[in-house]
């Protein structure tokens, strides 16, 4: 849950309006949509965001402008209701994004250094609110039914059990979730359970127990400082790809699953993460070096992008601009967690090569 806000026309407000925290890794071009089919979700024109104005009539001197006052004329960037359209067309309240992320870093910075109970309690809301965002898309939109109660105690149970038992204690709460989630899913009729409770076995892997990974970091000896470097290095990661890929990026990296990032954009990304990882190392993590900065940060931001990537794939197979509306500019808990889930086993493993697990 990065909590770089979104910015226009550049990174997830321009290829998937997905978040975080600006994960963005470069401008959008005009006529991005595939050519013989519909364009992706994210890049057709919803009703809150109009396209652009066509250009005035072909009337008078070609190359003289419009003027403010003149019939017909482009309003300017500096008149109120042309801000309006850049808010709108930029897909995100940015004074909101910038409000809401301000806060959860707040309460996220404040949990994790002040008691640890309590940011284990921090993870666990986040995976049973992600869960509840998952499902229920899946259930809008394909008719999938994966079972919430089972998957919600058991993520919940998952977390605290990584917390306390270490990794073993959080494969077995894995398994007995998959079997509660079969179980479960016998009290309705049979059409659909494969389906189903795949869904939920997902979900369950998903969600929770990539998020335990986190908790494992945690119960470490120096598990705050463990836990704010995977932090930080996720979202200069972010940063990094936004900020690169929106000043150089020319060159697409997936653009049949999200059109806005750009080559450009990961080589930021893995620049800005391996210099904060070399100062995590040093300076943070008790044991760390600076070459073992070098490697976490490039993993860091491969592993980002991946997850980002891969939360990209569901939402277009789903038809879904974002996940959720819970948090004001920024969309669902699911947008703020797609890159940093698939990055907290990578990093609790490194950290565990490289220094030991605590």
């Amino acid at each position: 849950m990065p909590i770089v806000p979104d910015f226009p026309d550049a990174g997830r407000g321009a290829e998937d309006s997905d978040d975080h925290h600006g994960h963005g890794h470069g401008r959008r071009d005009r006529g991005a949509a595939p050519r013989g089919g519909p364009p992706f979700h994210d890049q057709s024109p919803s009703p809150q965001e109009p396209m652009d104005e066509p250009p005035p009539p072909a009337s008078g001197p070609p190359n003289r402008r419009r003027g403010r006052g003149q019939p017909g004329g482009s309003a300017k960037s500096d008149g109120p209701a042309s801000a309006g359209r850049e808010k709108k067309r930029a897909g995100r309240d940015l004074k909101a994004a910038i409000g809401v992320g301000v806060g959860l870093g707040a309460v996220i910075v404040a949990s994790l250094f002040v008691v640890r109970a309590v940011f284990v309690g921090v993870i666990v809301v986040a995976v049973v609110v992600g869960l509840w965002e998952l499902t229920s898309r899946l259930q809008e939109r394909k008719q999938i039914k994966a079972p919430l109660v089972p998957l919600a105690l058991g993520g919940a149970a998952m977390v605290v059990a990584g917390y306390l038992r270490g990794a073993e204690g959080a494969w077995i709460v894995m398994a007995l979730t998959a079997l509660a989630v079969l179980v479960w899913r016998m009290t309705e009729p049979p059409e659909g359970y494969l389906r189903d409770v795949t869904a939920g076995v997902f979900a369950a892997f998903y969600v929770p127990f990539l998020a335990t990974f986190v908790a494992l970091m945690l119960a470490a000896d120096d598990g705050a400082e463990r836990v704010l470097t995977f932090l930080l290095l996720t979202v200069v990661s972010d940063t990094g790809a936004y900020a690169v890929g929106w000043r150089f990026g020319k060159h697409r990296l997936a653009p049949r699953i999200s059109p806005g990032k750009t080559r450009e954009g990961l080589f930021g990304a893995v620049a800005f993460a391996m210099a904060a990882g070399v100062l995590c190392m040093e300076f943070l993590v008790d044991g760390g070096t600076w070459w073992q900065g070098l490697l976490l940060g490039l993993a860091v931001a491969v592993s980002a992008t991946l997850g980002d990537l891969g939360e990209s794939m569901i939402k277009r197979d789903l038809g879904i601009k974002d996940m959720g509306t819970l948090l004001p500019g920024h969309g669902g808990i699911m947008d703020r967690l797609d890159s940093l889930l698939p990055t907290a086993p990578v990093v609790w493993l490194l950290l565990v090569i490289f220094v030991g697990g605590g």
